[in-house]
């Protein structure tokens, strides 16, 4: 339900932007660290991730869809196999574009607030599924290739509410996510 009202407002905002505002599609893919947390220690993983959005002068606004999968290295201090978490977030995104006159590269700041569905899933196939409520923040730059296609470099702060492990404990993760990705003004 969630995930629903999220993309939602996103369209709403899309559709309700001024009909000055620009719209673009992006993608990015990168590598994702989970932060150590309860004596897990996770490997980097990859992440990838996809975006529709409108931008006016200095403004940008997007709905966007992320995947990260991590394998888990050591609970409290003892090597595991084959453990994985993987998390995909639903985002509603806004962004400031600092704009530097006459440069084609344009630093940002983010934020966004959506849903990270965080599944874990061990050795035996045998998953658990949480849906919580995440948030994130970011900063990177925009480098403008051609009129229609910017090539992004940043990196972004994901953390999700506590989710519960198979035993009803309440487990943490946050992630340190380096992306590289292509906007495309439609």
């Amino acid at each position: 339900m969630k995930k629903i009202a999220v993309l939602c407002a996103a369209i709403t905002c899309l559709w309700a932007a001024p009909a000055s505002a620009d719209t673009y599609v992006s993608g990015s893919g990168g590598f994702g660290i989970i932060v150590n947390s309860n004596a897990i220690d996770y490997e980097t993983g990859a992440t990838f991730g996809a975006a529709v959005g409108a931008k006016s002068e200095k403004y940008r606004v997007e709905g966007a869809v992320n995947y990260q999968s991590n394998a888990v290295k050591s609970v409290s201090g003892i090597a595991v196999k084959r453990v994985h978490v993987s998390v995909v977030s639903v985002m509603l995104n806004g962004y400031m574009d600092l704009i530097i006159k006459d440069s084609d590269f344009t630093p940002y700041v983010m934020a966004g607030l959506g849903e990270a569905k965080i599944r874990s899933r061990d050795k035996h196939e045998e998953t658990v599924d949480n849906n919580v409520f995440a948030w994130q923040v970011g900063t990177g730059v925009g480098i403008k290739t051609s009129e229609n296609v910017t090539l992004d470099v940043g990196y972004r702060y994901l953390t999700p509410a506590k989710a519960m492990d198979r035993v009803g404990n309440k487990f943490s993760i946050s992630d340190s996510n380096f992306l590289i990705g292509v906007r495309y003004g439609l």
